[in-house]
């Protein structure tokens, strides 16, 4: 996961958006982890504590596993035994990784802390400003960005734009501004994943951020006429009849090949 967050950036941060619709907890907690990745170099976090903010983005929900998809398809008020399931699982998901023979004083200090908040009405100890890690700021970030961004049967989800303003509000009072301000850097205004109508009425997802001046860059899958091109086209938004015209938002993503659209797909020759 490290690897594929240095050397493919943006198809890393496409995958989270690619697949945001109704992501299971596996999905989720993965997307946690590429977001914590991506943001922790962007604010500057020292590059040997990446690691250990990752093995938490990845563990800190382990005891919210078996119940997870069920509450989020929770359309009613939840019950007081399930809010201290939520409460409680930071605690119990480092008990867990300690059962197995984990000891490790920083990834337990993120995940005990993954729920606190800068002004002190956070769980489970209520702790603010200074006393909350960076890195646990930046795993409570990236897991409020994949909660906006997802659907819930009690909810709608947001669109990026929606998203980047709410996110870009925290900017302006959280103890830690760097931290919004470094995410709202890595989505851009359209980040990779996005679904976007341009205007000449071809549709494609967002694979690459801008570079210099050009981008950010689509594949178009869909011609005007909304038929499937036998074969992506790149288009640079930064240029005339190519401008991003709108947000699509299908509640189903249509079939595409990911792996061909990233140049990520390997012929195998037969026989």
């Amino acid at each position: 996961l490290e690897q594929a967050c240095i050397k493919a950036p943006d198809s890393a941060l496409a995958l989270v958006h690619l697949y945001s619709v109704g992501p299971t907890i596996h999905e989720q907690i993965i997307f946690y982890a590429i977001l914590c990745q991506l943001i922790a170099r962007q604010f500057g976090l020292d590059e040997q504590r990446i690691p250990t903010l990752t093995e938490a983005a990845l563990s800190a929900n382990l005891a919210l596993v078996p119940v997870a998809d069920k509450l989020n398809a929770f359309n009613k008020v939840l019950s007081t035994e399930q809010r201290n399931v939520i409460r409680k699982h930071p605690q119990r998901s480092i008990r867990a990784l300690n059962a197995v023979g984990i000891d490790n004083d920083l990834l337990f200090t993120i995940i005990a802390q993954h729920h606190e908040q800068a002004d002190g009405r956070g769980y489970p100890d209520g702790l603010s400003g200074a006393d909350i890690r960076p890195e646990s700021e930046i795993l409570a970030l990236a897991e409020r960005y994949v909660a906006m961004i997802t659907k819930r049967a009690y909810r709608k989800r947001m669109n990026v734009t929606a998203a980047r303003k709410l996110i870009a509000s925290l900017a302006d009072g959280t103890f830690r501004p760097a931290l919004p301000k470094a995410l709202l850097h890595i989505l851009g205004e359209y980040p990779p994943g996005t679904l976007v109508r341009l205007e000449n009425n071809e549709v494609g997802v967002i694979t690459r951020r801008p570079l210099r001046a050009r981008g950010p860059f689509v594949q178009a899958v869909f011609d005007p006429s909304g038929n499937s091109y036998e074969k992506p086209l790149e288009r640079d938004t930064s240029m005339s009849g190519f401008n991003v015209l709108a947000i699509e938002e299908p509640d189903i993503i249509p079939s595409m090949d990911f792996s061909q659209m990233w140049g990520y797909r390997v012929d195998v020759p037969s026989g």
